[in-house]
């Protein structure tokens, strides 16, 4: 239950600075942050394929 409120203020903290910034710059740091997480999940399956 703790980790669950950490998680939901956590989100409302981050929520509230992307409201507070311009959309482009939302849009362009959200595309980076979503380039970034593609690239792991790629290299965590490559990884854990056996050779």
């Amino acid at each position: 239950m703790l980790v669950l409120v950490a998680a939901l203020l956590l989100l409302g903290i981050v929520l509230g600075t992307v409201a507070h910034i311009p959309l482009p710059l939302a849009l362009a740091v959200a595309t980076v942050i979503g380039c970034w997480l593609l690239i792991f999940a790629v290299r965590e399956r490559a990884s854990r394929r056996p050779r």
